[in-house]
């Protein structure tokens, strides 16, 4: 890339807030997409995403060189000490420029390359559609009907094509809904439940202080008669009373209670855009603190805000929820509907359908109430340089109210807490195209689909990953109800301090019960198999021989071979009465116990070795000891601890956010790197594929059962 001028920097220091006398030293690259910094002396990389990057701060100058301080959207935080000025301001200007593409056109997804054995492109595009998401609620229907009127997006260039509104709604009735709300965002369908109460949402009425309109009265009055079981409705304003009041100013503002009638108005009290913003720099600078002490910390947690934004939230949503499971439907709207709204929105649907609560439900959700119905993303998440006040949180609220229900209640969640750090980390990367731009509209404009990677194909074939292993579909079949109480809503460490050692457990439930699953199913397939192999051998002793035949199985006397019959015959658990049965040449007393009172301990001395099996049986069975040997060992029986695993074999560092792997061969844990295929193995009785080191890979005497690895994540390469 023209703008990189230095491509390394050597002698650079790295600082760490928790030692800062011995800061890690070495060389400082830029790569296309990343900023690296190599440790040689501690075989350390870190890698930082160019797209994450959200600030680039030059300080004063010291002793030492010029410090640098990088802030990223994933919440962390380096000091770089450079020797020079001059390199440290180019390095300022260059990171700067490529963090903040000016065109959309610059971001990373347009460039971003697999390798061939991966998905295609088109893969994951084609996962969800909107309309296949309405039927499963059973929509339409007699109430409601499909609208073709903004197929174009000509009634409203924010929403999505397909809108779902009153089926008694006509061409006027729309028009005029439209005309009257902010952005044209009239009210449309969001959700439907089983008994028939629905959530809709719109943006603020242009109502100012005296202003009406009757298509857009008559809209509401209709949305409550598509519920049958119920004679009023609620129309919830997501935001503050004042904040409502002080628009009206503006010629916009809230419904007049006077003009609507069996409709009850409820205020809500969630932030805007502007306050959450300065609540989570609040966030980020208390846990920035280098000496943080008890009182510091909880201090500036509470002059953040942030943990009371998201009670807020959460409260707001479980109301929704509840008016809706009584059968009241509900319309809800903020001032331009893509933000609180499709918070609420979404949360309420999390508690209301369990279907949401799953992984393609989860990914369902977002596509429908924030890709769909036009959050936006790359306003909201910085992708390309812009106005700095239109950044906000709003998407990370969503993952932590998520997280928070998560914590409370993890058997009703199929989906882990990787899985919505990964959402995190991908919707401010643009790596993939699915978060890219700020509509439906714009998507189709910039041709996402044909020119990037959707996101959802590379998670598709990353599953396990995602996966809660304390998830019970059964347990939570309908409403879920959450504690809203303040000591219930917890900081989340996980996200917002996952760049921080010593801070974490070094064995997370998450990953240790995976693992502990992923072994005890190693043990059962290889028990199977030595039952089966066991069962054989008795079954050729027993004289029940296969009839037909071309392998030999030579387990001979004089052989390289042979049998000890100290060690082997036990091994194989022969059975001595089995042997007198079936007609061996042996005597009685010869297959009797050692302790038989008849038998001679002084008499002659045993031989070593016996010819046990020369005979035809399937090729399954290995021919020789050597052989069975070698089958027998390709499956681990033990498996390395998690609890001390710092670092890969290949120097990659291990923390408590990377991924880690149990190689089934070995049994040592690898990060995503290590695991170079996935094959199935003869000591397992299962067909199934299973991942391997490269070391194991290279010695396995199968052939891959799937397709090869998937293609590595360039967010976080060194995990």
């Amino acid at each position: 890339m023209d703008i990189i001028t230095t491509s390394k920097l050597d002698n650079v220091q790295m600082l760490d807030k928790y030692n800062l006398r011995n800061p890690s030293k070495g060389t400082l690259f830029f790569a296309t997409t990343h900023l690296i910094f190599v440790d040689h002396e501690m075989r350390k990389e870190t890698w930082i995403l160019l797209t994450h990057i959200s600030t680039v701060e030059r300080l004063p100058i010291t002793t030492t060189g010029s410090p640098l301080l990088v802030r990223t959207k994933t919440f962390q935080s380096v000091f770089f000490v450079i020797p020079r000025e001059r390199d440290c301001h180019e390095m300022h200007q260059t990171l700067l420029r490529l963090s903040q593409p000016v065109h959309i056109d610059e971001l990373y997804c347009f460039y971003y390359k697999s390798t061939p054995d991966d998905l295609p492109k088109t893969a994951g595009w084609n996962f969800f559609d909107l309309e296949t998401e309405f039927q499963r609620m059973n929509v339409p229907n007699e109430h409601w009907v499909h609208c073709t009127g903004n197929k174009d997006y000509e009634l409203c260039d924010t929403y999505p094509s397909v809108l779902y509104v009153p089926a008694r709604a006509t061409t006027a009735v729309l028009l005029g809904s439209a005309s009257f709300r902010s952005r044209g965002r009239l009210p449309a369908l969001a959700y439907l439940h089983h008994n028939k109460a629905a959530i809709a949402r719109c943006s603020q009425p242009l109502s100012g202080f005296s202003a009406r309109c009757m298509e857009d009265e008559q809209m509401l009055d209709l949305i409550r008669k598509a519920n049958p079981n119920c004679g009023y409705m609620y129309v919830v304003d997501t935001r503050p009373r004042i904040n409502a009041m002080v628009n009206r100013a503006a010629g916009k503002g809230y419904e007049n209670e006077a003009f609507y009638e069996n409709i009850k108005f409820q205020f809500m009290g969630i932030g805007n855009i502007h306050v959450m913003r300065k609540s989570l720099q609040k966030l980020v600078e208390t846990c920035e603190q280098n000496t943080p002490t008890m009182s510091s910390f909880l201090s500036g947690l509470e002059s953040s805000g942030w943990l009371k934004h998201i009670k807020s939230i959460l409260e707001t949503s479980v109301w929704i929820a509840n008016a809706i499971e009584s059968g009241v439907s509900v319309c809800v709207h903020c001032s331009d509907g893509w933000d609180r709204t499709a918070q609420v929105c979404s949360i309420a649907a999390l508690c209301l359908d369990p279907h949401y609560r799953t992984i393609n439900g989860y990914q369902a959700l977002i596509e429908k109430d924030w890709l769909t119905f036009g959050h936006k993303f790359t306003a909201r998440c910085g992708h390309i340089a812009c106005d700095g006040r239109e950044r906000s949180p709003v998407f990370t609220q969503l993952l932590d109210c998520t997280w928070q229900l998560l914590r409370q209640l993890p058997e009703a969640f199929q989906f882990n807490e990787r899985f919505l750090l990964e959402l995190h980390d991908h919707a401010h990367a643009c790596q993939y195209g699915t978060f890219v731009g700020n509509c439906e509209k714009d998507r189709r404009d910039l041709r996402l689909s044909e020119r990037t990677f959707s996101l959802w194909g590379y998670m598709a074939n990353h599953l396990n990953e995602y996966k809660n292993p304390l998830y019970n579909p059964k347990a939570y079949l309908d409403v879920i109800k959450p504690d809203l109480s303040a000591q219930s809503i917890r900081f989340w460490r996980g996200m917002f301090c996952r760049h921080e050692s010593g801070v974490h457990p070094r064995e997370p439930l998450g990953d240790l019960l995976p693992a502990a699953v992923d072994h005890c199913s190693a043990l059962d397939f290889h028990i199977n198999y030595l039952t089966k192999r066991i069962t054989t051998f008795k079954n050729l002793l027993s004289g029940n021989r296969a009839e037909k035949s071309d392998a030999v199985v030579n387990y001979q006397n004089g052989n390289l071979d042979a049998v000890e019959i100290e060690t082997k015959t036990e091994a194989l658990q022969i059975d001595n009465k089995l042997l007198y049965d079936s007609g061996s040449t042996l005597s009685e007393l010869e297959c009797a116990n050692h302790d038989h009172p008849l038998k001679d301990t002084h008499g002659p001395s045993k031989p070593n070795k016996i010819p046990l099996i020369t005979e035809r049986v399937d090729d399954s069975i290995p021919p020789t000891f050597v052989a069975l040997e070698q089958e027998v060992n390709t499956v681990a029986i033990d498996w390395k601890s998690l609890k001390n695993i710092t670092e890969c074999s290949c120097s990659t560092p291990l923390d408590h956010f990377s991924t880690k792997h149990h190689c089934w061969g070995c049994g040592r844990a690898v990060c995503t790197r290590c695991v170079c295929a996935r094959l199935s193995r003869p000591a397992l009785a299962s067909p199934r594929a299973v991942p391997l080191c490269a070391a194991c890979a290279g010695s396995a005497p199968s052939t891959p059962a799937s397709p090869p690895a998937p293609p590595k994540d360039l967010v976080t390469p060194s995990n």
